[in-house]
């Protein structure tokens, strides 16, 4: 939990850097050198642990979570750059909900009544955030929620590396495949970084990395599920920062919004914990935190 909760911070400075880099350079270009970057970091951190901890065992799922990954990390990318930063995150807590229905349709996972209607809940959040029909759905908030599900088929992949990759060998394939797919078409618009948008893009890649790693390790340590309502502190670091950084402050209908999608997440977690604890054998041992 302490692990997610620091990634959650790391991935809200990623958000804070990103819109200071994008005055700099192109979104594509951040995108490479996020991942160009990250294996820089990465490098001398491999001369220590061996090359053995970056062995792929399921190459397939590597290649598809960058695609995906990669993906998502656009859109996001640009989203970022087009909304404000809590809009965005309060968004992007649609992941969650997305999770769950991909356990759904990819891992076979059943779901009941009560459940699907948590799932109706959490988008019902999302339209209030938007307010389709009442202010201008804008395409940055389109694009967060496409970058939202596209993140969370990633998730999954990740979840499902777990099993028999290391969080390194995870991490580093990532940023590897990554960086030469976002090269070509940052090559379409490339400009050469300030001196100040080189110290943004050494943040976006540090800050990102960071996240990453812990994100990936909590992952391995306990179910998912329990770690998805940690992503929720993501608002107020985004709304705090946000507001330290470029006065960005949140209107009434992204808090009720984020709420909404909060509650109906929280509940799912809480559903899929109990019914976790229930197909253990000793599961009548076991007190639940809920």
């Amino acid at each position: 939990m302490l692990m997610m909760l620091v990634a959650m911070l790391a991935f809200t400075g990623m958000g804070i850097f990103i819109k200071l880099a994008a005055q700099h350079v192109p979104v594509m270009e951040i995108v490479f050198f996020r991942n160009f970057l990250a294996l820089l970091i990465i490098g001398p951190f491999l001369f220590r642990t061996g090359f053995s901890e970056i062995k792929m065992n399921r190459p397939k799922l590597f290649i598809g979570r960058a695609v995906i990954n990669f993906i998502g990390m656009f859109l996001g990318f640009t989203s970022v750059t087009m909304i404000p930063l809590a809009e965005n995150t309060a968004l992007s807590f649609t992941s969650p909900i997305f999770v769950t229905i991909g356990a759904v349709i990819f891992l076979g996972e059943v779901i009941r009544l009560r459940r699907i209607l948590a799932i109706l809940v959490g988008f019902t959040g999302a339209l209030v955030i938007l307010r389709p029909g009442f202010s201008e759905v804008s395409l940055g908030a389109l694009l967060a929620l496409a970058s939202s599900l596209s993140i969370a088929l990633a998730v999954l992949l990740v979840k499902k590396m777990t099993e028999t990759e290391t969080s390194m060998s995870i991490v580093f394939w990532m940023v590897m495949m990554q960086a030469p797919i976002a090269f070509v078409p940052a090559l379409l618009d490339w400009q050469w970084p300030s001196p100040a948008g080189w110290l943004y893009l050494w943040g976006v890649a540090i800050s990102g990395t960071i996240a990453h790693v812990l994100f990936t390790r909590a992952c391995s340590l306990v179910e998912i599920t329990s770690l998805q309502p940690m992503e929720f502190v993501k608002l107020p670091f985004a709304v705090t920062l946000a507001w330290i950084v470029f006065g960005e402050w949140p209107g009434v209908w992204i808090w009720i919004g984020g709420a909404i999608i909060f509650s109906a997440t929280a509940y799912i977690t809480r559903r899929e914990a109990i019914a976790n604890r229930l197909i253990q054998p000793n599961h009548g041992k076991i007190k639940s935190p809920f």
